[in-house]
């Protein structure tokens, strides 16, 4: 009896949890239809599918969209390469000062997103940059290595030395290794991790307020909006844009990693 009812208050105590933590993504969805433009009053005064017409409409919502994918694609793309060879690197030496090389790799995703960003800005003021759509590529990119990093060495810590040697052996040089051997087993691992990069690029707010120019993405679009509120269900609308192509790649990350030791993004 008495572990029954332990089993009953774990179960509404989670219960409470997720409502606390989902209960205001449910309100964005719900305040996406409703008829009242300015205000939040609950419950809605009616409902209505106007506002996805109203946003389809609006050209600057595509234009922050178009550059959120963009800035992400690119983000993800520098992440891969670096963060494979990163990993590559750190997973098959051994060396004095590994551990703090192995910190510094990390640090970008355990900083506060205001230091990050402001450690950026100052740089690329020193070096005379231009605040454009290659600078906020170049700040997502700080974080989004890391993510690939970790997917991708876990993986590789994973895998038998005896491989590559034989590999090796047989006459393969480093690139047929990596084609036919690393790439292979790394695969499903960097696909979770260069999706998670990309779902954490996509919604960066942070780190784009101090890379950006006068360019908006779309994280930023909607803070502008809820600064000076027009229309506030088009905002809510964007939001549930944004939420899924936020958690599509976070979930798929985590079914592609589910079966393994690594986990997808360990650092954030």
């Amino acid at each position: 009896m008495h572990s029954d009812r332990a089993s009953w208050g774990l179960k509404i105590t989670a219960g409470l949890g997720l409502l606390f933590l989902h209960l205001p993504i449910l309100l964005i969805f719900l305040y996406a239809f409703t008829t009242e433009e300015r205000s939040y009053a609950f419950p809605p005064p009616g409902l209505t599918l106007q506002w996805f017409a109203v946003a389809w409409e609006r050209q600057d919502i595509w234009d922050a969209m178009a550059l959120s994918l963009k800035v992400a694609a690119w983000a993800t793309a520098l992440a891969m390469i670096l963060g494979t060879l990163a990993a590559g690197a750190m997973s098959g030496a051994r060396f004095f000062g590994r551990d703090q090389v192995t910190l510094l790799v990390l640090l970008p995703i355990a900083l506060p997103g205001i230091v990050t960003g402001l450690a950026l800005r100052s740089a690329f003021g020193e070096m005379g940059m231009a605040f454009s759509t290659l600078t906020i590529v170049l700040g997502h990119a700080t974080f989004c290595i890391v993510i690939v990093y970790n997917n991708a060495v876990a993986r590789m810590r994973r895998l038998s030395g005896a491989i590559l040697e034989a590999s090796a052996d047989l006459g393969a040089n480093s690139f047929q290794t990596f084609r036919h051997i690393l790439l292979p087993n790394l695969g499903s691992a960097l696909l979770a991790g260069g999706m998670l990069a990309f779902a954490l690029s996509f919604d960066e707010v942070i780190v784009t307020t101090f890379t950006a120019g006068q360019q908006s993405t779309i994280p930023i679009w909607m803070l502008e909006e809820l600064i000076r509120p027009h229309q506030r269900p088009v905002t809510n609308v964007v939001a549930m844009v944004v939420f899924a192509a936020t958690v599509l790649p976070i979930l798929l990350a985590f079914y592609l990693t589910r079966g393994g030791s690594e986990t997808a993004g360990g650092g954030k």
